[in-house]
């Protein structure tokens, strides 16, 4: 039996979102690549991350608990394609491990889920809020000093469910796990990504593979969506600079337009408070480049209230 013969097994967690990331990646790979069916293996497996859910990623050490499980699998040989929320990588990857490339980015915006009023402008004075991201609660305060914003962790739909029956007024997810799960319908309202810029990689699918893997990379190469890889490698980019984990409040974005990439970021304390902003563009070659500049400018200039590395 040669190399190609041997099945391709895709890692995963075990969400329910997890898991039709990783059934897009083996029908992209059946469709695109040419893979038989029965060439291409799932293995769930569970993180750390997953397993505790009863306190903030900050409290037990940020993104990386959502891959190491993964990257030990990749790295005996048990995996051979990794498939992540692009989001929810580590700023640096194991040594022996790389970013192939990305499938096709999905909407990448935030959603606010408040069946009874709306939007984040109609909810009340005091309203509870919800959702796990540092990020995502320090544009809220800015945007509503008033509001009880509150960590919320669990998958999509437990979230969902706490926003329908009440307990919280409002919860925030990323548009494109609902969308990818067929939840969109309960959004009622998207939050522009010019004015709540959105996490580093959010809503692109990363595939990472084993450094020198030349079997594997024939075929994820087939798959991967060159503009996606743009955006992204612009974004962390200047998350790289930052240092950004979980604990830090930061937005990174960038879009391409043309033959250009236009990237917004943002750093803030905790509170909201404070918070620096940039915004430049810059051609498809020089990406990265620009991500890790304006990095850079941010950290030179750094909100008071958060002490960045």
């Amino acid at each position: 039996m040669s190399d190609l013969d041997r099945p391709f097994i895709i890692g995963t967690r075990g969400s329910p979102l997890a898991l039709a990331q990783a059934r897009m990646t083996r029908e992209a790979l059946m469709e695109v690549a040419g893979l038989a069916g029965d060439a291409i293996l799932t293995e769930i497996i569970s993180t750390t991350g997953d397993q505790t859910q009863d306190r903030p990623l900050s409290e037990i050490g940020g993104k990386g608990l959502f891959t190491k499980e993964i990257d030990m699998a990749q790295l005996e040989g048990r995996v051979d394609i990794a498939v992540h929320s692009a989001k929810d990588l580590p700023t640096l990857l194991p040594d022996g491990l790389e970013i192939a490339g990305c499938l096709p980015r999905e909407d990448c915006r935030d959603a606010v889920i408040a069946p009874r009023h709306g939007t984040l402008a109609k909810l009340p004075h005091g309203a509870r809020v919800g959702t796990v991201s540092l990020r995502r609660q320090a544009l809220i305060r800015r945007m509503r000093p008033d509001l009880r914003v509150e960590a919320l962790r669990g998958n999509v739909g437990t979230r969902l469910e706490k926003a329908r029956t009440g307990e919280f007024d409002a919860v925030i997810l990323a548009m494109a796990g609902l969308k990818r799960l067929g939840l969109d319908g309960a959004v009622t309202e998207v939050l522009e990504r010019t004015e709540f810029i959105p996490a580093v990689g959010q809503g692109a699918v990363a595939l990472v593979t084993r450094v020198g893997d030349a079997r594997v990379r024939r075929v994820v190469d087939a798959i991967i969506h060159g503009q996606t890889g743009i955006e992204l490698a612009a974004e962390r980019a200047f998350l790289t600079v930052l240092d950004g984990s979980c604990r830090t409040p930061i937005g990174g974005n960038a879009t391409v337009d043309g033959g250009r990439v236009i990237f917004r970021g943002i750093v803030l304390s905790p509170d909201g408070i404070s918070a620096q902003s940039v915004m430049e563009e810059a051609p498809l070659a020089e990406a990265a480049q620009l991500g890790e500049r304006l990095g850079h400018i941010l950290k030179g200039r750094q909100p008071q209230g958060l002490a960045l590395a």
